[in-house]
């Protein structure tokens, strides 16, 4: 598989949650998917969603393969 650029990992996790939300309809989804949506400008309706994806984004690459990500 292809590595993913930071932006389109975003837009994987977007596409991921927004699936969810049509088997789910749900409401805390809803309002979550609305902030992270992207602007004209190529940024998130929230400012602060991207700082926190590329905080998260940090920890998964120092975390490398985890074991706690698995069942």
């Amino acid at each position: 598989m292809d590595k993913l650029t930071v932006q389109e990992a975003y837009c994987a996790m977007y596409k991921y949650l927004e699936n969810l939300y049509s088997l789910t309809n749900s409401d805390d989804l809803a309002g979550f998917l609305g902030s992270m949506s992207l602007l004209p400008d190529g940024k998130p309706a929230d400012p602060a969603i991207w700082q926190e994806w590329l905080d998260a984004v940090a920890k998964a690459k120092e975390s490398g393969n985890d074991t706690s990500l698995r069942l």
